[in-house]
């Protein structure tokens, strides 16, 4: 983790805060490391809620500062990213700043639209009946002598 020129609490608040924005609002505009520290946070963050017990909630609830930015992301990016591990953000260099030439960013969560929702879960579903099938078929095992030798042949 970079320093960012600031003291530890000081950091740890300043990513908390962009980690709530980036949440509520969808897309923020910031300094280039400051995106580069943000991003696995979040990722780590969708990923724990993802569990979807307790345990993900109150640590959603002790890092993210806004309860209704824990909510959104237990009603929209759960959702949204069930079937990523990662990659649900997208980083634009935006280019210099003026006041200080430092290089800008935006982050912004990766749209996703619905059609490919439905695509992977009706893909998910036929991949988990065909291991149900395959192993209803491994189970079986022949009854009599009879039925042994007609496999056999």
């Amino acid at each position: 983790m970079k320093a960012l020129s600031r003291k530890k609490a000081h950091r740890k608040s300043t990513l908390r805060n962009l980690v709530t924005s980036l949440i509520l609002y969808e897309r923020i505009e910031t300094s280039s490391a400051k995106v580069k520290e943000v991003r696995p946070i979040v990722e780590h963050l969708i990923n724990l809620a993802k569990k979807n017990n307790l345990e993900a909630k109150r640590s959603l609830l002790g890092y993210i500062f806004d309860k209704n930015a824990v909510k959104k992301v237990f009603e929209v990016y759960v959702p949204r990213y069930k079937t990523k591990k990662s990659g649900f953000i997208k980083i634009y260099k935006k280019g210099p700043r003026l006041g200080d030439a430092s290089q800008v960013s935006i982050l912004e969560f990766e749209k996703i639209k619905e059609s490919e929702i439905k695509e992977e879960e009706n893909a998910s579903k036929k991949s988990q009946q065909k291991k149900e099938s395959e192993s209803k078929g491994k189970s079986r095992k022949p009854k009599s002598k009879a039925e042994k030798r007609s496999k056999e042949k």
